[in-house]
C-alpha cells in the first residue's frame, strides 16, 4: 500500500495515538506536530497503569484499555524493540485503532517508494527509488536507503543508518545507530535475515543469518 503523508498535509483524521511515551514517543509527537500542527490531536498510550503519568510535553497519557476508539482514529507505535512493537501493535488493533504512516516533512521520498501502514520516517532521512518498506518499520533520524531495497515488517533503523542498493532486510531486524549496510547486486542482493541485530557503527559487507548479532568493521558474527 502506497502511503506518503509527506505529500498530504491533510491526513484525513484528527486524532493520533502514539503507543509509548518515552524518548522516541516524544520525538514522534514532535514529528506529528511538524506534519500537521494543531490539526491533529495527539495522545500517548501505555498498557499498564504503573506507566500512567501526568501529561508529557503537554501530551495526555492514556491507558490503551480505556480508549474509546473512533473509526477515523489512527495510531503508531514508538517502541524501538521490534518484538515489543509487534505486541503493542496487536494491543492497539484489539482496542479498535487503525495504523497510519508518519513521515516528517523534511524526509525525502521518491514516488517509487512504498510505505506500509504503521511505518515512521523521521526528519533528514532519504529514500530513493524502488524501495518497499514493510509494516510498522522505524526509519529514524538521518537515515539513507538506496535503490532496490526491501525492509521487512517491524524492523528498526536507528539514527544515521545507511543502506546501500540491492539489500533485503528481513522482519524484526534491529540496526543500531550509525551502521552501514554495503550494497548487494542485481539478482544477488545482500540479505539480512529475520531477527538479526546489527550493532551500532557496524559495517555489514556480507549476508547476515537470521537471529545473528554482528558487530565491527567489517561486521562479524558475535552470537
Amino acid at each position: 500500500m502506497k502511503c506518503n503523508f509527506f505529500h498530504c498535509p491533510d491526513p484525513g483524521f484528527s486524532r493520533l495515538y502514539i503507543f509509548g511515551a518515552g524518548g522516541f514517543g516524544r520525538e514522534v509527537a514532535w514529528l506529528a506536530e511538524q506534519c500537521w500542527g494543531d490539526r491533529v490531536e495527539v495522545f500517548f498510550l501505555v498498557d499498564q497503569r504503573a506507566y500512567l503519568t501526568p501529561p508529557v510535553n503537554g501530551v495526555q497519557v492514556q491507558l490503551v484499555d480505556e480508549v474509546t476508539a473512533r473509526e477515523e482514529d489512527r495510531f503508531v507505535v514508538a517502541l524501538g524493540d521490534p518484538g515489543l512493537r509487534r505486541k503493542a501493535t496487536l494491543t492497539c488493533q484489539e482496542a479498535g485503532l487503525q495504523p497510519t504512516c508518519l513521515v516528517h516533512p523534511r524526509a525525502e521520498i521518491s514516488a517509487r517508494v512504498v510505505l506500509s501502514q504503521g511505518s515512521i520516517v523521521c526528519g533528514g532521512s532519504i529514500l530513493t527509488t524502488d524501495i518497499v518498506v514493510g509494516a510498522h518499520v522505524h526509519v529514524n533520524l538521518a537515515c539513507t536507503i538506496g535503490h532496490d531495497v526491501q525492509i521487512g515488517d517491524y524492523t528498526t533503523l536507528s539514527p544515521g543508518v545507511h543502506v546501500s542498493g540491492n539489500v533485503e532486510i528481513g522482519e524484526d531486524v534491529f540496526i543500531g545507530t550509525g551502521a552501514n549496510i554495503i550494497n548487494g547486486s542485481a539478482g544477488a542482493p545482500l540479505v539480512i535475515g529475520r531477527g538479526a541485530v546489527i550493532a551500532a557503527g557496524a559495517c555489514v559487507t556480507r549476508p547476515v543469518e537470521p537471529g545473528a548479532l554482528v558487530a565491527g568493521v567489517p561486521a562479524v558474527r558475535k552470537r
